[in-house]
């Protein structure tokens, strides 16, 4: 029996999380590309899936001195940006930085600038490999990123970064992630490096061709993935996409995960059938609201597909 099905398994506490969603403009033919990673195979949490940068939040993200490298970007401010104005403001900020450490970690790309305002000149080889030394000695919780800071006079881009969704693992799993999703436009003047410890491919890709991987079975997506790259799909520009976003209210999406017949069936707040009051949230017609697995992978439905 699943975990979410046995009412005497009590659910394991979310951990805080961040992710970021790196996106760069194109071509009028393709608008936008995403970056996506593919976890290796033996990894025990989401082997083998497509993912975007991201991870856990530790304490040293939360630390009170890493807001003064902070580009101007409140604790108010950042609260009032992910809807969740009871964060104390040191986690408020810190989801931030996890989102900026997480991605620089996994990716090599890193969201800041010097304190005087000029750019990091990444095309350098002294100071790229200067920066990858960084990358694996905070990886290696040998550096933090306030060190990183006081050390070479930087400023980290929190601004850069724009709230795009929250999730909620669901109850059902017993490793848990509460995890905000940033939005980022790729710095110029930087290249991705692939994290080989943890990854085994990076690649940029449009979200439409990623989806068509999904459904041809060769690329494996998780929930929230599938979700923000339909949702990506459908915006025709970057311009209307930060658009979009700007207008928006984040909502925490906690799925809920429930047995009909040999299957198993993940909901969404938004679905008609989803049960859980006090996240349930109002039907949105012909809108991705569900997922089942088929052939050993996620297939996504709206209601009136069911």
């Amino acid at each position: 029996m699943h975990p979410a099905m046995n009412p005497h398994t009590p659910p394991a506490a979310p951990l805080d999380a961040a992710t970021v969603l790196l996106i760069r403009e194109t071509s009028a033919e393709t608008p936008f590309e995403l970056l996506l990673m593919r976890r290796h195979a033996r990894q025990r949490f989401m082997g083998r899936a497509f993912v975007y940068p991201g991870g856990q939040m530790d304490d040293t993200d939360c630390h009170p001195g890493l807001a003064a490298f902070a580009d101007g970007l409140t604790a108010e401010a950042a609260k009032q940006h992910l809807n969740e104005p009871h964060l104390p403001d040191n986690k408020a900020l810190g989801l931030y930085f996890a989102a900026i450490r997480e991605t620089f970690e996994e990716s090599g790309v890193l969201l800041t600038c010097l304190t005087s305002g000029k750019e990091i000149d990444f095309s350098d080889p002294t100071i790229r490999k200067r920066f990858n030394e960084y990358r694996t000695r905070i990886h290696r919780q040998e550096m933090t990123l306030e060190d990183l800071a006081r050390k070479e006079h930087l400023i980290f881009r929190l601004n850069a970064l724009m709230p795009y969704a929250h999730w909620i693992t669901p109850e059902a799993e017993r490793k848990r992630f509460d995890t905000r999703f940033f939005l980022a436009p790729m710095p110029s003047g930087q290249k991705h490096v692939q994290d080989s410890r943890e990854m085994a491919e990076t690649l940029w890709i449009e979200p439409e061709k990623a989806l068509l991987k999904q459904k041809k079975g060769d690329m494996l997506l998780m929930p929230p993935t599938l979700k923000t790259l339909e949702e990506m799909a459908r915006q025709p520009s970057v311009t209307e996409l930060l658009a979009t976003l700007s207008s928006a209210t984040i909502q925490p999406i906690m799925p809920q995960v429930a047995a009909v017949g040999d299957s198993v069936v993940i909901k969404l707040p938004h679905d008609p059938d989803y049960t859980f009051a006090g996240r349930k949230q109002p039907h949105r017609p012909h809108e991705i609201s569900r997922f089942v697995i088929q052939d050993g992978r996620f297939r996504a439905l709206t209601y009136e597909e069911q």
